[in-house]
Formats: structure tokens, C-alpha cells, sequence
């Protein structure tokens, strides 16, 4: 068997927006090859420390870090960051799809443009590569040149995913990415990302208990911007090892 290997690490890491303290003292391991769960109520942290991850936090004025998230052991939060180079590394896909207005091949094409691919060829291997990876090329191969704001909801989730592929990246974060799709474009999704886990490092916020039981290998339960429990999903799940924690999965508040 091989050995486990640590995709990212966070580090006694605290998030202020102004005064208001909104993450505190978090410590995360997080695995290469595997799907990660944040999990628990609405404001406690979880998408906030989502967006640390790929420094999208960066965006909002009024935030203050402290402590270091280290990807493949490299501080992302040391001054000399290519901010530009982490987020092709890191990528994200929001809660709701958000297609370009443009083409669905030019969606999946503009990353790679920017990144310094022109070649026609070389753009064609990684429009069709990217879909595939993401399902989707099947539905979409007959009208690559038609607005991707034609697709169904969920055919513009799977665009959204096959677009930050198309720029080869290591780590897929995943802001509740079904919660605004149907059950079945949400099952595609879902196998998706069973399919994308062995080669990429997933970490997926999400609202929905069954989801994150259904999908990760390890969870982490959030509240009031404190990590509360972060283990084996079927651990957490059925013997977790904190009131709190089945207080939240059993329903009694949520």
C-alpha cells in the first residue's frame, strides 16, 4: 500500500474581517487523492476557509490572516506568492455555475489562452480532454461553437469544473457546487468527483450531511469558525468523538 501523502496543511490559522474574528486556531491535514468535507451551519466558517486555500480572500479589504496554509509544503501565504500561479493550481468552482458568455469550447479555451496555448491543435486536445474528464463531452461535442449559456444548470457546473481542468490544475475546491441543481445533474456532479479524486486533491463545502457521507474520505465538522472534529467520514459520521458533532448530524440543531 502506498503511503498517504499531504496535499495541503493548515496551520494555527485565524481570519479576521476588521474586528470580527471569524476562523480561529484552525490546524487541517488534508490528502493527495482523496475528497475532503467541510461540513456544518450556515456562517461557521467553512467557506471562508474554503477561499484561504486558493487566496480568494485576498479580494475582500478588511481581512486579516495569521498562521500559514501550506500547499505541497510551500507557505501560499509568504510574501513572494505568484497569487496568479496558486489559483491555476488551486481552483475553484462556486456555488452557482458561471459560464463566460462565449462559446462552450472559448469557456474552456480562455484559461489555457491566458496561460500562453494558441495553437489550434494543441487548444482542440484540451477542449475535447477537459470535457471528457468532466462528462460532458458527449452532450456538448455537436455545438462546441454555441453560447454556453445554453446548457442546463448542471451541463454549466460540469463546463465550470471542465474549464478549471482545462489549465491542469492539483487541487479542486468546491463551494457547495450541487446546491443550486437538480437531483441528477447533482448525481453527475457527484460522480464526477469520484471519477476526478484520484487524480486531483478535492475539498468540498457542502450543507448536505448525505452528500459529504456519500462522497469524502475524511470530514471536517465547523462551528462558530471553529474546527470542532476532522476525521474518517465513516468515523465522523457514526461514532464521532464530540457531542457537538452529533448533536449537528443527528439533527438537533443545523
Amino acid at each position: 500500500m502506498t503511503a498517504v501523502q499531504e496535499k495541503i496543511r493548515v496551520q494555527n490559522l485565524n481570519l479576521f474581517y476588521g474586528d470580527n474574528q471569524a476562523l480561529y486556531d484552525i490546524d487541517l491535514s488534508m490528502q493527495a487523492g482523496s475528497i475532503t468535507a467541510f461540513i456544518g451551519p450556515s456562517g461557521c466558517g467553512k467557506s471562508t476557509l474554503l477561499r484561504t486555500l486558493n487566496r480568494m480572500n485576498d479580494l475582500i479589504p478588511s481581512v486579516k490572516i495569521t498562521g500559514e496554509v501550506l500547499v505541497d509544503n510551500q507557505n501560499i501565504y509568504a510574501d513572494d506568492t505568484d497569487v496568479v500561479s496558486l489559483r491555476k493550481r488551486v481552483g475553484m468552482v462556486f456555488q452557482r455555475p458561471n459560464p463566460f458568455p462565449m462559446s462552450i469550447y472559448d469557456n474552456i479555451a480562455y484559461g489555457p489562452r491566458i496561460h500562453g496555448i494558441k495553437r489550434k491543435r494543441d487548444l482542440d486536445e484540451i477542449v475535447e480532454k477537459s470535457l471528457r474528464q468532466a462528462a460532458l463531452w458527449e452532450e456538448v461535442k455537436d455545438r462546441l461553437n454555441k453560447s454556453a449559456m445554453g446548457l442546463s444548470g448542471g451541463q454549466q457546473q460540469r463546463l465550470c469544473i471542465a474549464r478549471l481542468l482545462a489549465v491542469d490544475p492539483d487541487v479542486l475546491l468546491m463551494d457547495e457546487p450541487t446546491s443550486a441543481l437538480d437531483p441528477i445533474s447533482t448525481l453527475k456532479v457527484e460522480e464526477l468527483t469520484q471519477e476526478l479524486k484520484d487524480k486531483y486533491s478535492i475539498i468540498i463545502v457542502t450543507h448536505n450531511m448525505q452528500q459529504a457521507a456519500r462522497i469524502s474520505d475524511t470530514t471536517a465538522f465547523f462551528l462558530n469558525g471553529v474546527m470542532v472534529e476532522h476525521g474518517e467520514t465513516d468515523k465522523l459520521f457514526t461514532n464521532p468523538g464530540d457531542q457537538r458533532t452529533e448533536d449537528y448530524i443527528t439533527g438537533r440543531f443545523g
